[in-house]
């Protein structure tokens, strides 16, 4: 089945389930006015019903024409650059008009029927494996990566790294062309360091020059608003531990593609080579041990660096643009898989906290104006419609990669399925190399939260005033005070969410066998 055939069977299911759908009266033929005095409430159910059918059906006849048109556009042109990665400009509220279908938060008819859709949407959860591309398949897409990566690094270091030959003018400017360079003002800095002691780093043998390249021995991949900036900045207070000048380079998800901010379209696609330079500070501290000029520090073999854009687990935004159609709109590659294929040996960490508590502080922190518990209840009820349209005609995890729902949502509720894309990396990746972490662990005992990860990455030992340093620092990344002032979310909106998110914490609880993970007390934090 062609993409073309797909939309418009889609389009052709939903619109005769819409024609279908039965409207009655308890009084026979309509008379508005009586339906107004003497059946106001059925009346008022009746035209909610509408305005959600209505919201489902122009919404996808929508979405499906702005897809088609920029996909038109793609294939037409053969040309990515300027190629639009905005958000929908789909918003149900705009198709229904404000006020014509408003919700009343305490009405027992709009409760019943937001229960409605979130049951709706339950009985439709299934976990499917997913189809693992072949290697050359891999390489076939993306061969420069390839290429500029070994199969193998150096046996006698920890972090994985290799010696790249220096071809070309070893005097030129090894940093002038870097991207991450032209955005970052944090990283210029950097490479103005890099440039001073570059040459005295490179390595000559045989009448040949190197340098040494390394890539990031762990990743935290996840999630966000899950205290992953509080577990960067305490782990990259351990003496083996290096991170990269930015926190999130987002090179896998985002800078490979070309994408600089997701409100843009695409730009020059960063090399791989831009990527390494940013482990190049650690590469150096490597190469003066490998030189024998550390003799004062014998522990440089153990250094370490990782990265820590927690879109890696879950952002696969780019892959419809970029990659042919999967099965049944699922994609074909998904960033773990290039990871495998270039470091099947790597670690991971991932840092989850209650789904529910998650997409509050994700709104609060990401919406701009007019924020308010109301406005976000508005937003999740919408945000579900849409979500259960999609599941009428595709899988779980095909709502969950699809970029242009994703958008069209006006809150990220994918995000905090976890399970899913939990189970697409362990698809690749062995269960011990990746950690998962539940930010309320971490929020009530720091110490064993960082003593896990320290043992996880297999780090010396500390010492009791390095180790009081680390867990007394102050918390990173907190909820800012103004968004405290909004206070929490509507009880019912919290309802609803307890009970969309509930079988996915409980399939990922059985995944990780520890019952934590089901969020029964729902704690509530940062």
């Amino acid at each position: 089945m062609t993409l073309m055939d797909y939309w418009y069977s889609l389009l052709s299911s939903v619109a005769e389930e819409h024609r279908k759908r039965p409207v009655s009266f308890r009084d026979g033929p309509m008379d508005p006015l009586a339906v107004l005095d003497g059946n106001r409430d059925q009346f008022r159910h009746w035209g909610l019903q509408v305005c959600f059918g209505r919201a489902r059906l122009y919404g996808f006849l929508l979405l499906l024409t702005v897809m088609f048109f920029i996909t038109v556009s793609y294939i037409l042109t053969g040309e990515k650059n300027g190629l639009l990665l905005t958000p929908s400009p789909y918003r149900i509220r705009t198709i229904v008009g404000p006020g014509q279908c408003p919700l009343n938060l305490t009405s027992p008819r709009d409760y019943a029927s937001m229960k409605m859709v979130v049951k709706t949407i339950v009985s439709k959860v299934k976990f499917s494996s997913r189809h693992v591309p072949e290697l050359k398949d891999l390489i076939h897409n993306e061969p420069h990566v390839f290429s500029a990566i070994p199969r193998k690094f150096l046996p006698n270091i920890k972090n994985p790294c290799w010696y790249e030959e220096q071809a070309g003018n070893v005097t030129a400017d090894p940093y002038g062309k870097n991207l991450y360079a032209r955005y970052s003002r944090r990283f210029r800095a950097v490479c103005d360091v890099l440039r001073k002691t570059f040459r005295e780093h490179l390595f000559y043998q045989g009448g040949r020059c190197y340098r040494l390249r390394c890539l990031p021995y762990f990743y935290i991949i996840g999630q966000p608003k899950c205290g992953t900036t509080d577990l960067f900045d305490r782990l990259k207070m351990h003496p083996d531990v290096r991170f990269t000048t930015m926190k999130e380079p987002h090179w896998w998800t985002r800078k490979r593609f070309g994408i600089v901010r997701m409100s843009d379209g695409f730009h020059d696609r960063y090399p791989v080579e831009d990527y390494l330079d940013l482990f190049d500070m650690t590469a150096f501290q490597v190469q003066d041990h490998l030189a024998g000029n550390t003799s004062s520090n014998q522990n440089s073999r153990n250094i370490i660096t990782g990265e820590a854009s927690a879109s890696t687990l879950w952002d696969n935004k780019a892959w419809v643009y970029f990659y042919d159609n999967g099965t049944d709109g699922e994609p074909p590659f998904l960033i773990q898989d290039f990871v495998h294929a270039v470091q099947p040996e790597a670690k991971f960490i991932v840092m989850l906290r209650d789904p529910v508590e998650r997409l509050y502080s994700d709104y609060l922190y990401f919406s701009i104006a007019n924020k308010s518990a109301e406005d976000f209840h508005e937003r999740v009820s919408e945000s579900l419609v849409l979500f259960e349209g999609c599941l009428a005609q595709a899988s779980v995890r095909s709502c969950v990669y699809n970029t242009t729902l994703n958008h069209a949502m006006l809150v990220r509720l994918h995000v905090g399925l976890y399970i899913v894309y939990i189970l697409d990396w362990l698809s690749v990746f062995r269960r011990d190399q990746i950690l998962v972490l539940r930010l309320e662990d971490h929020a009530s005992n720091r110490e064993y939260t960082m003593r896990t990860v320290f043992d996880f990455l297999r780090l010396g030992p500390l010492t009791e005033q390095e180790a009081a340093e680390i867990t007394q620092s102050p918390v990173s990344n907190t909820r800012r005070p103004a968004d405290k002032s909004l206070g929490p979310m509507l009880p019912v909106t919290k309802e609803i969410l307890q009970d969309f998110y509930s079988p996915f914490n409980e399939k990922l609880a059985k995944v990780l066998n520890n019952d934590s993970f089901m969020w029964h007390n729902h704690a509530k934090l940062m």
